[in-house]
């Protein structure tokens, strides 16, 4: 359960300015259904460049539709050069903060907001091409090095909270931990493959890599994971919460925790989910 501000709840309540300019001078659309989040920010602009109505349409969480409202109050009455200097964490301050793990509402208000200002001026939105790290979520390395150096981020969990990458598979997790390295001036840590391990050994570190890797990703999600058994090179686990009984639980299986597992423990092991009895898409 997150923790909300008075005010959070309020603009969610009570949203401000929800609608379509129609006739707007500035246009921002970002992020996508199939994501889960997605915003529309018009506003029109009146003498000396000043904003004087701003709408906007979204799909998404509490935390998303009160970034949006909040969004919208804030650039009222600013000029254009103005609003372009509001940061996704000065729309969080607004509102008295945001959980950690929602900032990326407010980081989806600053972009539409980006946006909606190129097209005010007549200018091709400069979203930073990139190499694609989190493919779940489209995210790019140069998107995760602007959110790690704009808010002081240090972990992969804080980079998810931020800008969602590494909060789909999973398979991401490592190339973004590289990257908060290399921004840091760290030298990458060798992970210790053992040559040759007795089945104690195997399982103990199979439990370690559940603990330290597994688990924490599953648990942004609602859900978890239990070590049920080793069988030579098959592992069985059983999946719980909000995974226990998702339809896409085995892709979880196979391109996440397997990998990690093989990554991580040795090659040579499998990883096999108890059976389960329903399923539903979470």
């Amino acid at each position: 359960m997150w923790e909300y501000t008075d005010k959070v709840k309020d603009h969610f309540l009570n949203p401000r300015n929800v609608g379509v300019i129609e006739d707007a001078d500035g246009i921002g659309e970002v992020g996508s259904l199939s994501c889960g989040d997605a915003l529309k920010l018009t506003f029109k602009v009146g003498e000396n460049e000043k904003i004087i109505d701003a709408k906007f349409q979204t799909f998404g969480c509490a935390s998303a539709i009160a970034s949006s409202s909040a969004l919208t109050e804030i650039i009222r009455g600013l000029t254009v050069d103005d609003a372009a200097k509001v940061t996704n964490d000065y729309i969080a301050k607004y509102l008295g903060d945001l959980p950690k793990e929602k900032m990326h509402c407010s980081v989806m208000g600053r972009d539409a907001l980006e946006k909606a200002i190129a097209h005010y001026r007549g200018i091709p939105y400069q979203k930073p091409e990139g190499e694609i790290v989190c493919e779940c979520f489209g995210v790019t390395d140069l998107e995760i090095n602007r959110a790690i150096t704009e808010n002081s981020l240090t972990s992969v969990e804080d980079v998810t909270d931020f800008v969602k990458a590494g909060g789909g598979c999973g398979n991401c997790v490592e190339k973004i931990q590289e990257i908060i390295d290399t921004m840091q001036g760290k030298e990458r840590s060798e992970k210790k493959k053992p040559q040759k391990m007795t089945n104690i050994q195997k399982i103990k570190l199979i439990e370690e890599i559940l603990e330290q890797e597994i688990k924490p990703v599953l648990k942004k999600d609602g859900g978890n994971i239990e070590l049920i058994d080793l069988d030579e090179n098959t592992i069985y686990v059983k999946l719980r919460g909000a995974c226990a009984n998702c339809m896409t639980s085995q892709v979880t299986i196979k391109n996440f925790i397997e990998n990690k597992i093989k990554e991580l423990v040795s090659p040579e092991l499998n990883v096999k989910e108890v059976k389960r009895e329903t399923t539903h898409i979470c």
